[in-house]
């Protein structure tokens, strides 16, 4: 019973780090009635993720403060509502920003936020805008 246990698990631990190596993230497979929850952070931009329909996707993205300026994201929009259905969504007053998004149907959307720098009194700031990007294929 141990060893198939340990086997079990070791399989599991195998097909994760395959799956986090290759640099595309997908689901794993599960029955109709089991969402699974995906989580993005600022660290998954430029990233492909792969999920069915019924799972959920968190977008939660942190904001910055450095030298009297603070670094402030916009609340993360899907470009194709149909493909992913925002949830909810907000941001904060020390500039995260985070939104939920449930798979619907079968598709490709992008999820997208843009960090801009607000200065503080006496402060001046760049007037970059840098885009946060991550690809949803739908299955």
């Amino acid at each position: 019973m141990k060893t198939v246990k340990y086997a079990t698990g070791l399989a599991l631990g195998l097909a994760v780090t395959a799956t986090l190596v290759s640099g595309t993230v997908s689901a794993a497979p599960h029955p109709a009635s089991a969402r699974a929850i995906v989580p993005l952070t600022n660290a998954d931009d430029g990233r492909t993720v792969t999920v069915h329909a019924g799972d959920q996707i968190r977008v939660q993205l942190t904001g910055s403060r450095e030298q009297g300026v603070m670094w402030v994201w916009s609340e993360p929009q899907a470009s194709v509502p149909a493909t992913l259905r925002r949830t909810g969504g907000s941001t904060s007053p020390g500039g995260d920003a985070n939104a939920v998004f449930e798979a619907t149907e079968s598709g490709t959307s992008d999820i997208t936020s843009q960090r801009r720098c607000v200065a503080q009194p006496g402060q001046v700031c760049s007037h970059a805008v840098l885009l946060w990007k991550a690809t949803i294929k739908v299955q």
